[in-house]
């Protein structure tokens, strides 16, 4: 009978321990993936097969501009359109639009930039659109800047065009780049999300180039480094962001160096000059061009900003997506390797957006 009572008593510590041991083991694991998690850069992995993709038909979006429109305008592939990011060391959340604009209820996104703003702020409204098809949505045609507002969450959309984001100015001379002036951030510092962009526009020249003249300090210049320019239009958007912008409200985003595609030396395709053909992405988890120096000048401007900016660093997974650009497939006939097709690659950019904000 002893002998018994000795024995139960000799399995309970037993179990006693081994329930301990897991208990630990399991706080253990949990710490180790919450710490893998934190850790986990989602802008590096590779594209992946998916069928469950697009989130959304293109042709029940009324927000697509004939720019981006592929589907509409005659691509006739569409496996461009089901593939998925995966980043290497952990799994993106799925784009919930329903808790997007719950967990954004009474707030203001607004993007800033070029066409490439655009093409990110339509694939929203599309993402969005098809989460919460049947509730109230509303376009401010009197607005200032396109806005559209999600009513039964009190979420506003809006666009802000802008090229280079500093200001250029009618003077005598003709339009004045200044490089050091940045007047719009009255408006811009008011929102609760701020997604800004520029880089398309710093190499036109001719009939296309933007400004006339350029205003370096107390210097006027007929033309300067671009490069150099770059730099300093961005150092002075950030000296911005640092004595304007309360970050304890005001969410900033830098979205990256979107990259076209007209070469095909980038992509072992010596001699082709344009993305027409393309139909799959770059397998791998690096473009062979390398990033380019554009995306370095702004990693160091964004590396000296006293207040929190997150970079939605979109240029290499852009890269590999030879594929998902329109081409000549868009309403303007043109030949389009700059921009992306809506539904499309912008639906990522938007899906590691919703990860930042939501997470």
């Amino acid at each position: 009978m002893e002998f018994g009572r000795k024995q139960r008593s000799c399995h309970v510590v037993i179990a006693m321990f081994m329930l301990c041991l897991c208990l630990a083991n399991c706080s253990k694991l949990k710490q180790i993936r919450k710490q893998k998690k934190s850790t986990c850069d989602v802008y590096q992995g590779s594209w992946v097969y998916d069928e469950s993709f697009p989130l959304y038909n293109s042709s029940a979006c009324p927000f697509i501009r004939q720019e981006f429109d592929c589907f509409k305008y005659g691509r006739p592939d569409h496996l461009y359109l089901e593939y998925r990011w995966q980043p290497t060391e952990c799994d993106l959340p799925r784009f919930d639009g329903q808790d997007f604009l719950r967990k954004l209820k009474g707030k203001k996104i607004m993007f800033i930039g070029d066409s490439v703003s655009l093409n990110q702020y339509e694939s929203l409204l599309c993402l969005l659109h098809a989460a919460v098809p049947n509730s109230n949505i509303r376009q401010d045609k009197n607005a200032t800047f396109p806005t559209v507002i999600f009513e039964d969450y009190d979420v506003s959309i809006m666009l802000f065009h802008t090229l280079l984001l500093v200001d250029v100015e009618q003077e005598l001379v003709g339009r004045v780049l200044k490089l050091d002036s940045l007047k719009n951030g009255e408006i811009w510092k008011d929102m609760d999300v701020l997604v800004f962009n520029t880089w398309l526009w710093w190499y036109r020249r001719g009939p296309k180039q933007p400004w006339d003249y350029v205003e370096d300090g107390e210097n006027i210049l007929k033309d300067i480094d671009r490069m150099d320019a770059f730099r300093k239009a961005l150092t002075t958007w950030a000296k911005w962001v640092d004595s304007d912008v309360d970050t304890s409200k005001t969410r900033v985003i830098f979205q990256g160096i979107s990259p076209s595609h007209y070469n095909g030396s980038e992509w072992n395709k010596p001699g082709v000059t344009n993305c027409s053909n393309e139909t799959q992405p770059i397998s791998g988890s690096s473009y062979s061009r390398g990033s380019p120096l554009a995306l370095s000048v702004l990693e160091d401007v964004l590396s000296r900003i006293k207040k929190p900016v997150h970079l939605l660093n979109i240029t290499t997974l852009s890269q590999l997506r030879k594929d998902a650009h329109p081409g000549p497939f868009n309403g303007l006939k043109g030949m389009d390797c700059t921009h992306w097709c809506i539904a499309g690659l912008p639906d990522t950019w938007n899906n590691l957006l919703y990860s930042f904000l939501t997470t």
